[in-house]
């Protein structure tokens, strides 16, 4: 098979891993306070602890700000899970912007978001035919329909 049917099939799968699942968080209002308009990405789902304090604790050492890419053939591909405790609710959907010096690298849309929920946990799988590179630092945020920046973080992309 040729380098180019390869490349073509390994990104139909990418495709497949990319899309987001959201589910709503079970978390006291201290602790969604805490990380009011913040993104948390993780390599997995948030711990808990035995109070809020604790709890808080848990996540900031959890949470991670750098990000190891799998290379598979001649692109890199990251994989990771977010919990993003919104500023402001309402929305059935938002989208996941990756910036780079104020400019849109990457997006991916994130739907069937419970209007009501201040907290959304989901997986990303994105990669460098998408518009990432490695080395670089991106801020990551989720924008609703209109432009409002509802949660943000940055990560470094290796």
């Amino acid at each position: 098979m040729s380098r180019r049917v390869m490349s073509a099939a390994g990104l139909a799968v990418v495709m497949i891993l990319a899309t987001t699942q959201v589910v709503s968080a079970d978390l006291s209002k201290g602790v969604i306070a805490a990380f009011k308009g913040q993104i948390v990405v993780s390599k997995g789902e948030l711990p808990s602890g035995k109070n809020d304090k604790d709890t808080i604790a848990k996540i900031k050492k959890e949470q991670i700000k750098d990000l190891q890419g799998t290379k598979n053939e001649d692109v890199t591909s990251w994989y990771f899970s977010y919990t993003a405790f919104l500023s402001k609710t309402g929305q059935k959907k938002l989208k996941m912007e990756f910036m780079k010096g104020g400019k849109l690298a990457a997006d991916k849309q994130i739907d069937g978001i419970d209007p009501k929920n201040a907290v959304i946990q989901g997986d990303i799988s994105i990669n460098e035919d998408e518009g990432l590179a490695a080395g670089n630092t991106y801020q990551i945020q989720l924008v609703t329909s209109s432009g409002t920046v509802v949660a943000k973080t940055s990560l470094h992309m290796k």
